[in-house]
C-alpha cells in the first residue's frame, strides 16, 4: 500500500476531487492549512492572523491506495494541479507498513476495499 500526501492550491480542490472520482478514487482525507516554502506569494507580504509566519494557504489531501495505483493517481493529480507557476504544490508518495480497520480489525490492503 502507498500513501499519497498532496499539497495543492485550495482553489483547485473541487476540480481535482472530481477528476479523482472519475478515475475511481472514492476515499480521501482533506485538510486546510497554511505553510511556507521557497515560493512567496507577492500578494501576501504578511502571514495570516492565525499563523503570522505562514504565508500560503494550502490544501493537503491524503489518499491510501494499492501499490499499483499510486503512480496513476499521482499523475492525475499533477495534471490537474499544475498551473505552470511557482507554488503549485507537491506530491509525496510513501509506503504504508500496516493498516488496521478500527471497526472490525481487518488488516492490510483489505482495509482499502
Amino acid at each position: 500500500m502507498k500513501l499519497l500526501k498532496v499539497l495543492i492550491r485550495p482553489i483547485l480542490l473541487e476540480e481535482i476531487s472530481k477528476e479523482l472520482r472519475h478515475h475511481g478514487v472514492c476515499c480521501m482525507t482533506v485538510y486546510h492549512g497554511e505553510g511556507t516554502g521557497r515560493y512567496i506569494d507577492p500578494a501576501k507580504e504578511h502571514g495570516s492572523l492565525d499563523f503570522p509566519a505562514m504565508h500560503a494557504e494550502v490544501v493537503k489531501i491524503e489518499i491510501a491506495v494499492h501499490d499499483e495505483d499510486a503512480e496513476k493517481i499521482a499523475e492525475v493529480i499533477q495534471n490537474k494541479a499544475s498551473t505552470g507557476s511557482e507554488g503549485d504544490g507537491i506530491i509525496f508518495i510513501s509506503s504504508i507498513e500496516e493498516a488496521v480497520r478500527i471497526k472490525d480489525g481487518t488488516r492490510g490492503s483489505d482495509v482499502l476495499i
